[in-house]
Protein backbone atom coordinates (compact mmCIF):
# COMPACT_ATOMS: atom_id res chain seq x y z
CA UNK A 1 0.00 0.00 0.00
CA UNK A 2 1.40 3.30 -0.82
CA UNK A 3 1.64 5.89 1.78
CA UNK A 4 0.54 9.38 1.78
CA UNK A 5 -0.92 9.14 -1.55
CA UNK A 6 -4.18 11.11 -1.20
CA UNK A 7 -7.22 11.53 -3.36
CA UNK A 8 -10.04 13.57 -3.31
CA UNK A 9 -12.76 11.86 -5.56
CA UNK A 10 -14.63 14.68 -6.38
CA UNK A 11 -14.57 18.67 -5.97
CA UNK A 12 -16.51 21.41 -7.75
CA UNK A 13 -14.05 24.04 -7.29
CA UNK A 14 -12.89 27.52 -9.29
CA UNK A 15 -9.18 26.04 -9.58
CA UNK A 16 -6.55 28.67 -10.23
CA UNK A 17 -3.19 28.32 -9.37
CA UNK A 18 -4.06 29.81 -5.73
CA UNK A 19 -6.26 26.28 -5.40
CA UNK A 20 -3.87 23.86 -7.30
CA UNK A 21 -1.00 25.24 -4.40
CA UNK A 22 -3.68 23.94 -1.82
CA UNK A 23 -3.82 20.94 -3.78
CA UNK A 24 0.05 20.70 -3.60
CA UNK A 25 0.24 21.67 0.30
CA UNK A 26 -1.86 18.73 1.27
CA UNK A 27 -0.42 16.14 -0.57
CA UNK A 28 -3.13 15.36 -3.07
CA UNK A 29 -1.97 12.80 -5.39
CA UNK A 30 -5.48 12.92 -7.81
CA UNK A 31 -8.37 15.17 -7.37
CA UNK A 32 -11.65 14.93 -9.81
CA UNK A 33 -12.67 18.30 -10.85
CA UNK A 34 -16.12 18.69 -12.06
CA UNK A 35 -16.37 20.03 -15.72
CA UNK A 36 -20.17 20.56 -16.46
CA UNK A 37 -23.35 19.88 -14.17
CA UNK A 38 -25.65 21.20 -17.47
CA UNK A 39 -23.45 21.92 -19.75
CA UNK A 40 -23.93 20.26 -23.46
CA UNK A 41 -21.33 18.58 -25.55
CA UNK A 42 -19.85 22.01 -26.72
CA UNK A 43 -19.78 23.59 -23.44
CA UNK A 44 -17.96 20.94 -21.84
CA UNK A 45 -15.56 20.60 -24.82
CA UNK A 46 -14.76 23.90 -23.61
CA UNK A 47 -14.06 23.40 -20.38
CA UNK A 48 -11.67 20.60 -21.55
CA UNK A 49 -10.00 23.02 -23.59
CA UNK A 50 -9.40 25.33 -20.28
CA UNK A 51 -8.29 22.15 -18.48
CA UNK A 52 -5.69 21.75 -21.16
CA UNK A 53 -4.41 25.63 -20.67
CA UNK A 54 -4.68 25.22 -16.98
CA UNK A 55 -2.50 21.96 -17.40
CA UNK A 56 0.39 23.78 -19.54
CA UNK A 57 0.74 26.54 -17.64
CA UNK A 58 0.71 24.58 -14.07
CA UNK A 59 2.89 21.97 -15.33
CA UNK A 60 5.25 21.99 -12.57
CA UNK A 61 2.02 21.29 -9.99
CA UNK A 62 -0.34 19.10 -11.92
CA UNK A 63 -1.13 16.94 -15.11
CA UNK A 64 -4.05 15.62 -17.13
CA UNK A 65 -4.42 11.82 -16.02
CA UNK A 66 -6.11 9.05 -18.42
CA UNK A 67 -4.61 6.01 -16.28
CA UNK A 68 -4.19 4.73 -12.88
CA UNK A 69 -0.30 4.59 -13.86
CA UNK A 70 -0.67 8.53 -15.05
CA UNK A 71 -2.04 9.06 -10.99
CA UNK A 72 1.08 7.17 -9.64
CA UNK A 73 3.53 9.33 -11.90
CA UNK A 74 1.99 12.30 -10.85
CA UNK A 75 2.30 11.19 -7.43
CA UNK A 76 5.79 10.04 -7.85
CA UNK A 77 7.03 13.30 -9.35
CA UNK A 78 5.24 15.74 -6.43
CA UNK A 79 2.51 16.20 -8.51
CA UNK A 80 -1.33 16.09 -8.45
CA UNK A 81 -2.93 14.14 -11.37
CA UNK A 82 -6.25 15.30 -12.62
CA UNK A 83 -8.64 12.98 -13.31
CA UNK A 84 -10.88 14.72 -15.51
CA UNK A 85 -15.18 14.22 -14.72
CA UNK A 86 -18.59 15.74 -14.77
CA UNK A 87 -21.81 15.58 -12.74
CA UNK A 88 -23.83 14.74 -15.67
CA UNK A 89 -24.29 12.75 -18.56
CA UNK A 90 -25.49 15.86 -20.39
CA UNK A 91 -22.23 16.52 -22.38
CA UNK A 92 -22.80 13.33 -24.80
CA UNK A 93 -26.07 15.30 -25.68
CA UNK A 94 -28.24 11.41 -25.51
CA UNK A 95 -25.86 10.27 -28.37
CA UNK A 96 -23.91 7.11 -27.71
CA UNK A 97 -20.87 7.77 -29.39
CA UNK A 98 -20.32 11.05 -27.71
CA UNK A 99 -18.88 8.71 -24.42
CA UNK A 100 -16.03 6.87 -26.83
CA UNK A 101 -15.39 10.53 -28.40
CA UNK A 102 -15.16 12.31 -24.55
CA UNK A 103 -13.06 9.21 -23.42
CA UNK A 104 -10.74 10.14 -26.66
CA UNK A 105 -10.67 13.67 -24.95
CA UNK A 106 -9.61 12.64 -21.85
CA UNK A 107 -12.87 12.53 -19.51
CA UNK A 108 -12.61 9.54 -17.33
CA UNK A 109 -15.14 9.93 -14.96
CA UNK A 110 -19.43 10.80 -15.50
CA UNK A 111 -22.20 11.02 -13.64
CA UNK A 112 -25.45 9.46 -15.02
CA UNK A 113 -27.50 12.10 -13.84
CA UNK A 114 -26.90 15.60 -11.76
CA UNK A 115 -30.27 16.41 -9.62
CA UNK A 116 -33.23 15.79 -12.46
CA UNK A 117 -34.14 12.82 -14.55
CA UNK A 118 -32.63 12.79 -18.02
CA UNK A 119 -32.65 10.10 -20.69
CA UNK A 120 -30.35 8.03 -18.44
CA UNK A 121 -32.85 7.61 -15.69
CA UNK A 122 -33.74 9.09 -12.29
CA UNK A 123 -32.60 11.98 -9.83
CA UNK A 124 -31.99 11.43 -6.39
CA UNK A 125 -34.46 14.85 -6.33
CA UNK A 126 -37.00 13.26 -8.43
CA UNK A 127 -40.16 11.97 -6.42
CA UNK A 128 -40.72 9.10 -8.36
CA UNK A 129 -37.14 7.52 -9.67
CA UNK A 130 -37.69 5.78 -13.16
CA UNK A 131 -34.44 3.22 -12.86
CA UNK A 132 -32.38 3.05 -15.35
CA UNK A 133 -33.86 3.52 -19.22
CA UNK A 134 -32.76 1.40 -21.81
CA UNK A 135 -31.20 4.41 -23.40
CA UNK A 136 -28.92 4.33 -20.00
CA UNK A 137 -28.19 0.76 -20.08
CA UNK A 138 -26.75 1.61 -23.34
CA UNK A 139 -24.34 4.04 -21.72
CA UNK A 140 -23.28 2.51 -18.60
CA UNK A 141 -21.85 -0.68 -21.42
CA UNK A 142 -19.71 1.79 -23.43
CA UNK A 143 -18.45 3.37 -20.55
CA UNK A 144 -17.80 0.33 -19.37
CA UNK A 145 -16.16 -0.27 -22.42
CA UNK A 146 -14.14 2.69 -23.07
CA UNK A 147 -12.83 2.81 -19.36
CA UNK A 148 -14.63 5.67 -17.86
CA UNK A 149 -16.27 5.84 -13.96
CA UNK A 150 -19.75 5.74 -13.76
CA UNK A 151 -20.52 7.76 -11.15
CA UNK A 152 -23.99 7.55 -9.24
CA UNK A 153 -24.14 10.04 -6.63
CA UNK A 154 -26.62 11.73 -7.82
CA UNK A 155 -28.60 9.38 -8.87
CA UNK A 156 -32.36 8.00 -7.03
CA UNK A 157 -31.82 4.34 -5.31
CA UNK A 158 -33.51 2.35 -8.22
CA UNK A 159 -31.54 3.90 -11.29
CA UNK A 160 -28.40 3.26 -8.66
CA UNK A 161 -28.68 -0.46 -8.06
CA UNK A 162 -29.99 -0.46 -11.91
CA UNK A 163 -26.78 0.80 -12.95
CA UNK A 164 -24.05 -1.24 -10.89
CA UNK A 165 -26.42 -4.52 -12.25
CA UNK A 166 -26.05 -3.31 -15.92
CA UNK A 167 -22.36 -2.52 -15.30
CA UNK A 168 -19.87 -5.24 -15.60
CA UNK A 169 -16.91 -3.26 -14.10
CA UNK A 170 -17.11 -1.38 -10.53
CA UNK A 171 -19.10 1.70 -10.45
CA UNK A 172 -18.26 4.65 -8.29
CA UNK A 173 -20.37 6.86 -5.54
CA UNK A 174 -17.53 9.66 -5.57
CA UNK A 175 -18.99 12.14 -3.26
CA UNK A 176 -22.15 11.09 -0.79
CA UNK A 177 -22.53 9.37 2.54
CA UNK A 178 -25.05 6.69 4.25
CA UNK A 179 -28.43 7.26 4.31
CA UNK A 180 -28.46 5.41 7.72
CA UNK A 181 -26.03 7.80 9.38
CA UNK A 182 -27.74 10.86 7.88
CA UNK A 183 -31.13 10.93 6.17
CA UNK A 184 -30.70 12.74 3.11
CA UNK A 185 -32.20 12.08 -0.50
CA UNK A 186 -28.66 12.57 -2.44
CA UNK A 187 -26.89 10.07 0.72
CA UNK A 188 -27.09 6.42 -0.31
CA UNK A 189 -29.39 3.77 1.22
CA UNK A 190 -27.74 0.47 2.35
CA UNK A 191 -28.87 -1.34 -0.36
CA UNK A 192 -27.25 0.58 -3.11
CA UNK A 193 -24.30 0.39 -0.56
CA UNK A 194 -24.31 -3.44 -0.03
CA UNK A 195 -25.04 -3.81 -4.23
CA UNK A 196 -21.62 -1.83 -5.05
CA UNK A 197 -19.77 -3.51 -2.41
CA UNK A 198 -20.47 -6.37 -4.42
CA UNK A 199 -19.83 -4.62 -7.31
CA UNK A 200 -16.22 -3.71 -6.48
CA UNK A 201 -16.98 -0.21 -5.90
CA UNK A 202 -16.10 2.50 -3.74
CA UNK A 203 -18.02 5.05 -1.94
CA UNK A 204 -16.73 8.47 -1.32
CA UNK A 205 -17.43 10.18 1.89
CA UNK A 206 -18.36 13.67 1.61
CA UNK A 207 -17.57 16.32 3.87
CA UNK A 208 -20.05 18.76 2.44
CA UNK A 209 -22.34 20.15 5.60
CA UNK A 210 -25.91 19.66 3.75
CA UNK A 211 -25.30 15.93 2.98
CA UNK A 212 -23.07 15.48 6.61
CA UNK A 213 -25.27 16.90 9.29
CA UNK A 214 -23.62 16.73 12.63
CA UNK A 215 -20.85 14.60 11.53
CA UNK A 216 -18.95 17.57 9.87
CA UNK A 217 -19.09 19.09 13.24
CA UNK A 218 -15.63 18.19 14.45
CA UNK A 219 -12.85 16.35 12.45
CA UNK A 220 -13.14 13.86 15.06
CA UNK A 221 -16.40 13.36 14.35
CA UNK A 222 -16.36 12.71 10.88
CA UNK A 223 -13.76 10.10 11.18
CA UNK A 224 -16.36 7.88 13.40
CA UNK A 225 -19.03 8.52 10.70
CA UNK A 226 -15.95 6.76 8.09
CA UNK A 227 -15.43 4.38 11.24
CA UNK A 228 -19.65 3.51 11.07
CA UNK A 229 -19.56 3.73 7.01
CA UNK A 230 -16.48 0.76 6.96
CA UNK A 231 -18.55 -1.07 9.50
CA UNK A 232 -21.48 -1.20 6.77
CA UNK A 233 -19.09 -1.74 3.88
CA UNK A 234 -15.96 -3.12 4.79
CA UNK A 235 -12.80 -1.13 4.50
CA UNK A 236 -12.01 -1.96 0.98
CA UNK A 237 -14.58 0.04 -0.41
CA UNK A 238 -14.19 3.79 1.88
CA UNK A 239 -12.50 6.68 0.13
CA UNK A 240 -12.93 10.29 0.21
CA UNK A 241 -14.82 12.44 -2.46
CA UNK A 242 -14.44 15.86 -0.37
CA UNK A 243 -17.09 17.71 -2.52
CA UNK A 244 -14.78 21.04 -2.16
CA UNK A 245 -16.23 23.77 -3.69
CA UNK A 246 -13.27 26.90 -3.36
CA UNK A 247 -13.68 30.31 -4.87
CA UNK A 248 -17.38 29.36 -5.82
CA UNK A 249 -19.63 31.77 -5.14
CA UNK A 250 -23.46 32.93 -5.30
CA UNK A 251 -23.64 32.60 -9.25
CA UNK A 252 -22.25 29.15 -9.32
CA UNK A 253 -24.31 27.76 -7.02
CA UNK A 254 -27.24 29.07 -8.94
CA UNK A 255 -26.33 27.60 -12.09
CA UNK A 256 -26.31 23.80 -9.93
CA UNK A 257 -29.33 24.43 -8.45
CA UNK A 258 -31.17 26.10 -11.44
CA UNK A 259 -29.20 25.72 -15.12
CA UNK A 260 -31.21 26.77 -18.08
CA UNK A 261 -34.42 24.25 -16.87
CA UNK A 262 -36.29 26.39 -14.27
CA UNK A 263 -37.47 30.01 -13.29
CA UNK A 264 -38.28 28.69 -10.04
CA UNK A 265 -36.59 29.02 -6.42
CA UNK A 266 -34.38 25.86 -6.23
CA UNK A 267 -32.86 24.45 -3.10
CA UNK A 268 -30.17 21.65 -4.38
CA UNK A 269 -29.12 19.85 -1.25
CA UNK A 270 -30.64 22.53 1.03
CA UNK A 271 -33.74 23.49 1.77
CA UNK A 272 -36.85 26.71 2.05
CA UNK A 273 -34.94 27.08 5.55
CA UNK A 274 -31.39 26.66 4.38
CA UNK A 275 -31.34 28.58 1.29
CA UNK A 276 -27.87 29.72 0.86
CA UNK A 277 -24.05 28.22 0.44
CA UNK A 278 -23.59 26.12 3.08
CA UNK A 279 -20.97 27.52 5.65
CA UNK A 280 -17.50 25.73 5.14
CA UNK A 281 -16.55 23.33 7.38
CA UNK A 282 -13.50 24.76 9.32
CA UNK A 283 -11.37 21.67 9.33
CA UNK A 284 -11.72 20.73 5.27
CA UNK A 285 -11.76 24.76 4.28
CA UNK A 286 -9.48 23.19 2.15
CA UNK A 287 -7.14 20.22 0.61
CA UNK A 288 -4.42 21.26 3.04
CA UNK A 289 -6.49 19.58 5.50
CA UNK A 290 -5.76 16.17 4.01
CA UNK A 291 -3.09 15.19 6.08
CA UNK A 292 -4.46 16.22 9.48
CA UNK A 293 -7.44 13.90 8.16
CA UNK A 294 -5.00 11.32 7.80
CA UNK A 295 -3.29 11.71 11.72
CA UNK A 296 -6.63 11.65 13.04
CA UNK A 297 -8.10 8.56 11.39
CA UNK A 298 -5.48 7.10 13.05
CA UNK A 299 -5.79 9.03 16.50
CA UNK A 300 -9.29 9.61 16.79
CA UNK A 301 -10.84 6.72 14.42
CA UNK A 302 -8.33 3.78 15.71
CA UNK A 303 -7.75 2.76 12.29
CA UNK A 304 -4.04 1.13 11.58
CA UNK A 305 -1.91 2.75 8.77
CA UNK A 306 -2.69 0.20 6.54
CA UNK A 307 -6.34 1.11 6.96
CA UNK A 308 -5.63 4.83 6.94
CA UNK A 309 -3.96 4.56 3.75
CA UNK A 310 -6.66 2.45 2.12
CA UNK A 311 -9.45 5.49 3.11
CA UNK A 312 -6.94 8.51 2.22
CA UNK A 313 -5.97 7.36 -1.43
CA UNK A 314 -5.52 3.50 -1.60
CA UNK A 315 -9.02 2.25 -2.46
CA UNK A 316 -10.02 4.92 -4.90
CA UNK A 317 -6.17 4.00 -6.63
CA UNK A 318 -7.61 0.33 -6.82
CA UNK A 319 -10.91 1.02 -8.44
CA UNK A 320 -9.11 3.44 -10.53
CA UNK A 321 -7.11 0.36 -12.27
CA UNK A 322 -9.67 -1.81 -12.57
CA UNK A 323 -11.84 0.78 -14.39
CA UNK A 324 -9.77 3.22 -16.64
Amino acid sequence: MTRDLYIDGLECSNFDREVLEELRDGNISCVTPTLAFWENAAETMDALGRWRDLARDNADLITIARTAGDIESAHATGRTAILLGTQNSSPIDDRIRYVELFHDMGLRVMQLTYNNQNAVGGSCYEPTDSGLTRFGREVVREMNRVGMVVDLSHVGERTGIDAIEASGRPVAVTHANPRSLYDHPRNKGDELLRALVANGGVIGLATYRNISGPWVSSRARWCDMVRKTVDIVGIDHVGIGTDLSRKSGEAELEWMRRGRWTRTPQYGAGSATNTGKAPKVEWMSSTRDFPALARSLSADAGFTDEETAKIMGGNWLRFYRDVL
